[in-house]
């Protein structure tokens, strides 16, 4: 389901909609929308990001809190791409396909104020330095900068969502928009460790590569109850209610996969390039996902089997989901703010 941006910034923040969906009634498991804005495929590409501008926004505030931008008021953008570190961090320069955690404020030029990472609910932006399927004002603008940094970027459509605008978050297509980005820190797109053995009677996972892991069902009866097995353990926080995580997944449906060695996915986050970043145990994802992620460590990977009375129940959100399905995930625990 599309989001406004004020819903944006509370699960989560600049995610254009939330997979795995708490509703029944809107319950949709689909990365391809779950992803960070992404720029239209026709759009054109942006212009090479230069590090000053005549007019420029000035930016009051510290690093680490919410920026105030302004924006001269009589006079209009020039269209460049402007990325201009305001204060460069101490930590390791960004390199390209990195993931990213950035807080950011954002506002259009000679417009409203659009949101921030800051605000009360609302959570870090997950970004893939350099991806193509970003936005360049987050995608472009993150490289090479330190951990630490806080950056000023004006943004052309070119550089933003295109000639199309953004209808849901009050953007038209000649909107430059400006933001304020605090490069947080790196997160790894995937766990790493040894795995744990899976009985025989659950399906058997590899997600050794960074890509859609591979899941084997095997051919019996699934189980009626709900099952959270950590295939490996992390060594990071407790995950608590409320907060929002940052997650790799992969996803399948037991019956129509019985006894198969490589299951059909009906999802997976991998497709985007882009983790799935939500509110956890709210309501925003099906309880299976709610009542298996809660109280885990960040970094650990998990195998759900999720009964449909946990999951989507008699909804069938996609071909590969029938009704009634019991829901198969691998789940890595990137990161929870």
């Amino acid at each position: 389901m599309r989001r406004s941006l004020a819903a944006l910034l509370i699960v989560p923040a600049l995610v254009l909609t939330a997979a795995c969906g708490g509703d029944n009634s809107k319950k949709k498991d689909d990365a391809a929308s779950s992803a960070a804005p992404s720029p239209s495929a026709s759009a054109p590409a942006p212009p090479k990001p230069v590090s000053s501008d005549s007019p420029m926004p000035t930016v009051t505030g510290s690093a680490g809190k919410k920026a105030d931008i302004s924006v001269p008021k009589s006079s209009k953008p020039t269209g460049k791409f402007v990325v201009h570190t305001l204060s460069q961090g101490s930590g390791p320069a960004i390199k390209k396909n990195q993931l990213v955690m950035a807080d950011f404020t954002v506002k259009v030029w000679g417009g409203k104020e659009l949101g921030s990472s800051y605000d009360k609910g609302a959570a870090p932006q997950l970004v893939p330095a350099g991806s193509k399927s970003i936005i360049p004002a987050f995608s472009q603008s993150v490289v090479g900068q330190k951990v630490g940094s806080r950056v000023l970027v004006v943004a052309p459509p070119s550089a933003a969502f295109g000639s199309q605008g953004n209808q849901q978050l009050g953007v038209k297509g000649t909107d430059t928009l400006v933001f304020v980005l605090d490069v947080k820190k790196t997160l790894p797109n995937k766990v790493s460790g040894s795995q744990a053995s899976v009985p025989k009677s659950l399906p058997q996972v590899n997600a050794d590569k960074a890509a859609p892991a591979t899941i084997s069902v095997p051919k019996a009866d699934p189980p009626k109850d709900l099952v959270d097995k950590v295939l490996i353990p992390g060594k990071g926080a407790t995950v608590k209610k409320g907060q929002t995580v940052y997650i790799q997944y992969s996803g399948a449906a037991w019956k129509p996969n019985e006894g198969k060695t490589k299951a059909k996915l009906f999802d997976s986050s991998w497709n985007t390039g882009v983790p799935l970043a939500t509110s956890i145990g709210t309501g925003a994802v099906v309880k299976g996902w709610d009542q298996g992620v809660v109280g885990q460590k960040v970094g650990s990977r998990l195998l759900l089997v999720i009964p449909p009375s946990l999951g989507y129940g008699s909804q069938s959100p996609s071909p590969d989901l029938p009704k009634n399905s019991t829901l198969v995930f691998v789940v890595d625990i990137l990161g929870a703010k």
